[in-house]
């Protein structure tokens, strides 16, 4: 029997979904599972999303341009002005996913062998885009206990090599939850003119910031307009995580232009997603203003119950639905595995995501845990009581 590749066989698991298997058991015995290790939100996706697809009148469901429906990228840039973030349609290639978007802008800025620079904790499936690229991670880590904010810029800087073609952030940040200040985007602004470096930022959160935190878009940096790729997505902003469209938008046109080509390889992005996601951008404000509301008093719940916890710290997040919490146990990954696989309270139990697998370091976030609060506030309360007594059994605590 042949090989399968070098690639396929390093390609990292997920550590939102390695745990599937222990959870579908622990199903399969009539626990409730509290599913807080995915970014699935419960929010119902809006109406005119819905609608627009109940509505389809197609004869014929056909490729879109490759570049995604004209009437959507203009509608989209129409959007993006109204934030601030002066674009056209011409900027905007449609993709499939945000996923997507990232990996073609990546395939497009860097060669084989080069390498990206990501402040740690990150999204896992950066590190899967990076190997798909032929790319390599080098990390630089922040810290729980300084809230995961930027590293300082004289250590990012002493990771850039001859090597080196992009810095890669997600803003607000998933796992972290962590908003950048302006200063933080400023300073990235300078290191990568200084450096002449592609900056990638992931804003596919950009609709959940809480505390009077606002999200700076790098598409506002001024003086880097030719080195910005912003990557976004339909998926969180309106829960719409099945509907696969995201956008890769730059102000460079030869890197639109090239990724294009990517794009022109896989033909199209899903037509009836993308007439989804046309009619999603006639969203009212009051629908996000709601959402807002609730992701805060959930962020609120999960956060000051988490602390409340003997030997449990959580820093308060500012954006996104997710938290990262440090447990007081020997592994966290053993600590979720024996949930699911051991542990019960009341017939209840708690799937949370191992925090190791957004590390690209070796040896960090052994003790953290990722936790996506976006089930209603009375499973999350639940679901303390679950955590708060399982701290009690645990035969690892420390």
């Amino acid at each position: 029997m042949p090989n399968i590749s070098q690639k396929a066989t390093h390609m990292p698991e997920s550590p939102i979904r390695k745990l599937v298997p222990y959870a579908e058991i622990a199903k399969s015995k009539g626990k409730t599972v509290y599913h807080l290790n995915i970014g699935q939100p419960d929010i119902e996706s809006p109406i005119s999303a819905i609608n627009a697809i109940k509505n389809i009148d197609l004869k014929v469901i056909e490729y879109s341009h490759s570049a995604g429906i004209e009437s959507y990228r203009n509608k989209l840039a129409a959007y993006y002005k109204l934030n601030k973030i002066d674009v056209s349609g011409d900027d905007i290639l449609i993709t499939t996913g945000g996923s997507e978007a990232l990996l073609f802008g990546l395939m497009t800025a860097c060669n084989a062998d080069d390498e990206i620079i990501i402040p740690e904790p990150f999204y896992a499936n950066y590190n899967g885009f990076a190997m798909s690229a032929g790319l390599n991670v080098v990390p630089v880590s922040s810290t729980i206990e300084e809230g995961f904010a930027l590293p300082p810029i004289a250590e990012i800087e002493s990771k850039i090599t001859p090597r080196t073609k992009a810095i890669v952030i997600c803003n607000p940040g998933n796992p972290t939850g962590y908003v950048y200040s302006e200063d933080e985007l400023l300073k990235l602004r300078d290191l990568v003119l200084k450096h002449d470096l592609f900056l990638f930022a992931d804003e596919v959160y950009r609709e959940f910031c809480y505390d009077g935190a606002a999200p700076l878009s790098v598409m506002q940096l001024k003086g880097i307009e030719q080195n910005v790729l912003m990557i976004d997505s339909v998926s969180k902003r309106y829960s719409m995580c099945g509907a696969r469209i995201g956008a890769l938008v730059s102000k460079n046109k030869e890197v639109i232009a090239a990724a294009l080509k990517f794009g022109q390889a896989r033909l199209s992005p899903p037509t009836i997603d993308q007439i989804a996601a046309e009619a999603a951008l006639d969203t009212p404000q009051s629908y996000f203003d709601e959402v807002q509301t609730e992701y805060v008093a959930r962020r609120n719940i999960m956060v000051n119950g988490l602390n409340s916890i003997p030997g449990v710290f959580c820093p308060m997040p500012k954006g996104a639905f997710y938290c990262v919490a440090k447990f007081p146990v020997d592994n966290a990954e053993k600590f979720c595995q024996w949930l699911l696989e051991e542990y019960d309270y009341e017939g209840q139990t708690v799937m949370m995501a191992p925090a190791n697998g957004f590390y690209s370091s070796k040896n960090l976030g052994l003790q953290e845990a990722r936790i996506a609060y976006v089930l209603k506030k009375e499973s999350l309360i639940k679901s303390l009581d679950v955590l708060r007594n399982a701290l009690k059994a645990y035969p690892g605590r420390i």
